[in-house]
């Protein structure tokens, strides 16, 4: 993830492989986005991302899981 500020401006979603729709879970920055993640249950965070202006990342590999 080449954006690495806390304040950076990011979208949070949920992307399962059974739906091909992404739901967004939350628009801000990266510290409140992260702390959003984390409070999900573990099955959750696995269909997490977190997308900046000019990267995608998954969550899990963001947080180091």
């Amino acid at each position: 993830m080449r954006t690495t500020s806390a304040a950076a401006s990011v979208r949070l979603y949920r992307l399962d492989d059974g739906d091909p729709v992404a739901e967004t879970l939350f628009y801000g920055n990266l510290t409140d986005a992260l702390a959003l993640a984390a409070q999900q249950p573990d099955d959750l965070q696995a269909c997490l991302w977190i997308a900046t202006d000019n990267d995608v990342v998954a969550y899990l590999d963001l947080a180091g899981h």
